[in-house]
């Protein structure tokens, strides 16, 4: 799975969008009637990638349940540091008001809010409180990946020895 989102997301290999939303597709959330969302790239990563990996995923899985995609309720304020690396605490700040969603296309809505892959939270918390503040009834998260917290804290001690010209 690693691998495969590796390559949508930085490869540029769009069509295995189709086939991870198959993935998301077999997740068993109760039945309701929602609004699929993807989480939002900044301008800037739009720009240098040429597509948001979310969004991909979120028009495919929508079509294959018959929901409404909705990629234009919710965009990004202010761009935001590669969370990376960065301790959960840091994610957290990071993305904190970095989302902003349209009441027009969200309130009374539920929400199913997508995005590749999860580490700790912080982007898909922050996204739904934009959600949410703007009228959304509820926001499910649906990821294709969750990394474990054990890898992520590998990750950001490899980062801050990096940052210290240390090497591991």
């Amino acid at each position: 799975m690693q691998q495969a989102i590796h390559h949508l997301k930085y490869r540029r290999d769009i069509l295995l969008a189709d086939t991870l939303a198959l993935r998301l597709a077999e997740v068993d959330l109760p039945p309701i009637a929602a609004v699929v969302v993807p989480v939002p790239l900044g301008a800037a990563r739009f720009k240098s990638r040429g597509y948001n990996q979310a969004a991909l995923l979120a028009r495919a899985y929508a079509e294959l349940r018959g929901l409404r995609f909705q990629p234009a309720a919710a965009h990004r304020r202010r761009e935001t540091e590669s969370q990376v690396g960065l301790a959960p605490a840091e994610r957290h700040a990071n993305v904190s008001g970095a989302f902003e969603a349209n009441a027009r296309l969200v309130a009374g809505q539920t929400i199913i809010l997508v995005d590749d892959v999860c580490t700790t939270g912080a982007t898909l918390s922050a996204c739904a409180e934009a959600l949410l503040a703007a009228g959304a009834v509820a926001v499910w998260g649906l990821t294709l990946s969750r990394v474990p917290v054990a890898q992520a804290r590998a990750d950001q001690l490899r980062r801050a020895v990096g940052r210290r010209g240390t090497r591991l």
